[in-house]
């Protein structure tokens, strides 16, 4: 089943009171412009962390620029060998509307898993990469997972995955790894457009086609699926109200063409603001 916008924020208990007419056509100062976290043209922006390397090596040019989009290739190794790579974005963020557009294209570097065929991710509230140690498999995070699908099976993309971290779902703490978000399957090399309306800590939505496909809150420290990490990084039980946003390297080539988000924090404290230019980006 899938969910507008507005019925899961209601579900959520932090509805907004619903604009009128008139205010539901805001003039363009009251709409944020889009930060281009993707300039089109480097990652000078950006901090590479793949595994078995420091934070700033961008090991065999797994993270680069050609004809314009952001690529994560793997023509440089001879094998995987976990070793998975982030992109952080050099500055943190609590309050926002990330929007990504992506393709998978290609084959699987030899040594991938069979999970991570087609399988990348954005991760949001994600630990500073400086922070992290050269064996660190993922950065403590709120995985929105990527999937693509294989031309006959179906396949969920938007999911999440939690590596380090918890969430609330329905009023419980929710502690399984990964769950599969509502969306329908999106084959071969096409560009997806995925939205993550991010708000502090007080609740996170995966959105496909203007629909709401996964919704959770209370983003938090706690749980397993992170490995080699300095523990003083990992406080349990510790909101996640900010954080970095990476995108991931996991195996498969994947392409971005955009990578932008929209600044929600000069509006933490309007909730009617809030709401009326979250409709209008959405």
């Amino acid at each position: 089943m899938k969910f507008t916008f507005l019925s899961v924020l209601a579900a959520s208990g932090i509805f907004f009171a619903c604009a009128t007419k008139t205010n539901a056509t805001a003039t363009t100062d009251d709409t944020p412009k889009p930060i281009q976290l993707f300039n089109g043209k480097d990652i000078n922006d950006w901090t590479p962390k793949i595994r078995l390397h420091e934070p700033g090596d961008n090991y065999a040019n797994t993270f680069r620029v050609e004809d314009g989009l952001l690529k994560v290739r793997y023509d440089g190794y001879d094998e995987f060998k976990q070793q998975y790579g982030h992109l952080a974005f050099n500055t943190p963020y609590s309050y926002y509307l990330l929007r990504l557009e992506y393709r998978f294209v290609g084959e699987q570097v030899n040594g991938g898993e069979g999970w991570a065929w087609r399988n990348s991710g954005a991760m949001l509230h994600g630990q500073d990469p400086k922070t992290m140690l050269k064996d660190q498999d993922f950065p403590i995070s709120i995985e929105g997972q990527l999937l693509g699908g294989n031309g006959t099976d179906e396949r969920t993309t938007s999911n999440l995955c939690t590596p380090g971290t918890n969430v609330v779902i329905n009023e419980k703490l929710f502690t399984p790894h990964c769950t599969s978000s509502t969306s329908k399957t999106y084959h071969g090399d096409q560009w997806v457009t995925a939205d993550f309306l991010v708000l502090g800590d007080s609740i996170i939505q995966h959105i496909l086609d203007g629909q709401v496909v996964l919704a959770y809150n209370k983003p938090q420290v706690g749980g397993g699926n992170v490995e080699s990490y300095d523990p003083k990084q990992k406080q349990d039980g510790k909101m996640l109200e900010s954080g970095f946003i990476h995108l991931q390297s996991e195996s498969h080539p994947i392409d971005f063409r955009k990578v932008e988000l929209y600044d929600l924090s000069p509006y933490k404290n309007d909730k009617v603001k809030l709401d009326k230019v979250i409709k209008q980006l959405l």
